[in-house]
Formats: C-alpha cells, structure tokens, sequence
C-alpha cells in the first residue's frame, strides 16, 4: 500500500495540479467492470479489487454480497465522508469523525413491470450525516453547504447524468457435437 496522505493535502495538490494543467487534463476516468456469474449474482472488477454483488434471497438472489441499490446508497454515504473530510481539513473545520447512514425506499412494482407508472428506481433517499466536532454550528452549516455542492455522487442522484448504452451481441460458442450432425442432419 502507498503512503497515506492528509486529505487536504491532497485537495490542495489537485487544486494546483488542475490550475496548472493543459486543457482536457480536468477530467477522471473511473471505470467498473462487471460480469454475471451465476444466478444473480455478479462479480465486478474495479482497480485491483473484485467486488461480489447479488441480491438478496427474497429477491431471487444468493445473499453473497451487497445487491445494486444498496451499493448506491453506500457510494452516497461513503462519498459525503470522503468530501466532508477534505474539505474540513481546506476550510479548516475540526473534524473528529464523519458517518452517514443512507436509507432508500423502492417501489418494487416499478422494477417488476407490475406498475408501469412507479418509478422502478429510488423514490427518494434520506441522509443522517453525524459530526463530531468542536466548530461552532456556523461553521459547521458551512461544511455541509460545501460538501453538498461538491459531493460528486449527490450530484450525480441529484441530476440526470447523460448515460449512453450499447448493447453487443456475443455468440454462444456452440457444442461441439450436436445430435443433428449425427444424425447427418447438420447443414
């Protein structure tokens, strides 16, 4: 593992960095890659680290992992502590500790198809963020007002993010022998 740097330090070192860059430099690349595995459940690569994602037995799955939505709401949560911090240590806001909780509520006609008007994704989602801290409840809103606007995961389930979809057709690799071919009916 490398060597772990203050987060502000590193905000302050992006910050300059970007200030510095060439045009098209500003932009961050993430990238997951997921495969289907066995029933329900997935098997996704990101960076180094391989990820189980299934659902949960109630809903058809194994229960080996986190399902889809529940990773959604752990990428809010645990993006919030992220920001919270680097922008406590830049504003200099003491910060002790961050947590968020994150609860959504789907309407799982919407998801089956059984009601075409539910939405099939969250209706909503609720956030409890607990800091501790000796800053003043002033500096504290300011804090938040921040990290509201420079969460990238609240922006991206706060707006409509542009998603384009290219569906690939993969051939199934066929048998080796088929009946038809020994029944010399193979064409």
């Amino acid at each position: 593992m490398g060597e772990i740097r203050s987060p502000s330090g590193v905000l302050g070192a992006v910050r300059r960095d970007l200030s510095d860059a060439a045009p098209g430099a500003d932009l961050a690349r993430f990238e997951a890659d997921s495969r289907q595995v066995a029933g329900l459940r997935s098997e996704v690569q990101i960076r180094d680290f391989l990820l189980t994602v299934d659902e949960p037995e109630t809903l058809g799955g194994g229960d080996a992992g986190p399902n889809p939505l529940e990773l959604t709401l752990a990428a809010l949560a645990t993006c919030q502590e992220v920001v919270y911090r680097l922008y406590a240590e830049a504003l200099g806001v003491p910060l002790k500790s961050v947590a968020v909780r994150a609860v959504g509520e789907v309407d799982l006609k919407g998801m089956t198809g059984l009601d075409p008007s539910a939405r099939p994704g969250f209706r909503g989602i609720e956030l409890s963020v607990t800091l501790e801290s000796e800053a003043p409840a002033e500096a504290l809103e300011r804090l938040t007002r921040t990290v509201d606007a420079h969460c990238p995961v609240l922006d991206i389930v706060r707006n409509a993010t542009p998603v384009r979809i290219e569906t690939r057709r993969e051939a199934a690799d066929p048998p080796a022998h088929s009946a038809f071919a020994f029944a010399g009916l193979a064409g």
